[in-house]
């Protein structure tokens, strides 16, 4: 990193939360990458969808939002995020990838010209082949430069990492009650038909960002449109992904939002089915360690240690050498932050309810 990314990544180091990140490195980036809109959105890091938090930034309304989106899932596009997330380069602008002819992308010539933008410049801010989130900027008046897409491209990974850590599940989010899944069913345009009440009492917990209205009375954030958008692409053969992707509630706990498309008369694509319900261990556990930076290893150790096996019978269960477990060990204590089995148990397991292993 160079002198120039120090402010952007400054800015990131102060935020509190996503939401706030987002504000803050849009400000600061915009001094060196200058632009008139953008979106910044969170990502889940298996599956790639959208997540909360969402910052959208002079940009109209909201139908606009989910217009965006549907385009991204559903229509043949220059650049998509789940292949830009692929790339050796996780940046790139719409003009460059195109010789100067954006109009090749179905979401240039549907929205983004009737916008007055005339390029755009995209970024999946990921670790690995991770994404925590997807940015796009838009400029009205000329094209982005390579060394600006270098510069986004450079920030990817730092400020993917900050993500991550913000991520990490909150210690206080607990509670009783579990609520029964929620379920919604969308019929073959996209539009909510009918929902029960258990799903209505989870979106009422959702974070506040674009969300539109609906028949039924529910107002439905882009979060949600987007899981059952992308089960209706997997249906289309327009991609081979998952339609899940986990949402932190108001509350800081955590639901997980899958759907999946039926199928109708004929052998034909019927109605999406989108159900709506807390995040099971296993989700979370896979969620905390990405959030902690674990490796597939380190979760296996960290799981037996707190089953309270002792380093010997840990090596004995993973077919390694005592040696090994105990440099995993520290390893995993320094990415946790704690110091002793005892508090990363705590950590890992009793604050963030991970499963424990099974016996065997």
């Amino acid at each position: 990193m160079n002198d120039r990314h120090a402010p952007v990544l400054a800015a990131a180091e102060q935020a509190a939360d996503a939401m706030e990140l987002f504000g803050r490195v849009s400000a600061r980036l915009r001094r060196l990458v200058p632009f008139q809109s953008a979106v910044w959105t969170a990502a889940d890091p298996e599956t790639g969808l959208i997540t909360a938090p969402m910052l959208v930034q002079n940009l109209g309304s909201g139908e606009g939002c989910a217009a965006y989106w549907q385009s991204e899932l559903l229509e043949e596009n220059v650049l998509p995020f789940r292949e830009l997330a692929r790339a050796p380069v996780p940046a790139a602008g719409l003009r460059a990838a195109t010789g100067d002819l954006p109009a090749r992308s179905a979401r240039f010539r549907r929205l983004l010209l009737s916008q007055g933008v005339h390029d755009e410049l995209r970024a999946v801010l990921r670790i690995g082949d991770r994404p925590w989130g997807l940015v796009s900027l838009f400029r009205t008046t000329e094209a982005f430069r390579p060394q600006e897409t270098a510069l986004l491209a450079d920030l990817s990974r730092p400020l993917a990492g900050r993500l991550r850590t913000l991520a990490r599940p909150f210690t206080s989010a607990r509670g009783t009650d579990s609520p029964a899944p929620g379920l919604i069913l969308f019929d073959e345009s996209g539009e909510a038909m009918s929902a029960n009440d258990e799903a209505r009492h989870h979106l009422a917990r959702l974070p506040e960002g674009p969300s539109f209205g609906t028949p039924l009375g529910l107002t439905l954030p882009i979060w949600v449109i987007g899981t059952a958008l992308q089960a209706r692409a997997i249906a289309d053969g327009r991609d081979r992904g998952s339609a899940r992707v986990r949402i932190r509630t108001t509350e800081g706990r955590w639901l997980s939002c899958h759907a999946s498309c039926l199928t109708g008369p004929g052998g034909r694509p019927g109605p999406v089915a989108l159900v709506i319900e807390p995040a099971t261990p296993a989700d979370l556990a896979v969620l905390v360690a990405e959030a902690y930076g674990l490796t597939s290893r380190e979760v296996q150790i960290t799981q037996l240690t707190a089953r309270g096996l002792t380093t010997a019978e840990i090596a004995t269960a993973l077919f390694i050498s005592p040696h090994t477990v105990r440099d995993h060990l520290k390893t995993i204590f320094t990415k946790a932050e704690v110091s002793s089995r005892g508090a990363l148990v705590a950590r890992l397991f009793t604050d963030h309810h991970w499963p424990a292993q099974p016996q065997p």
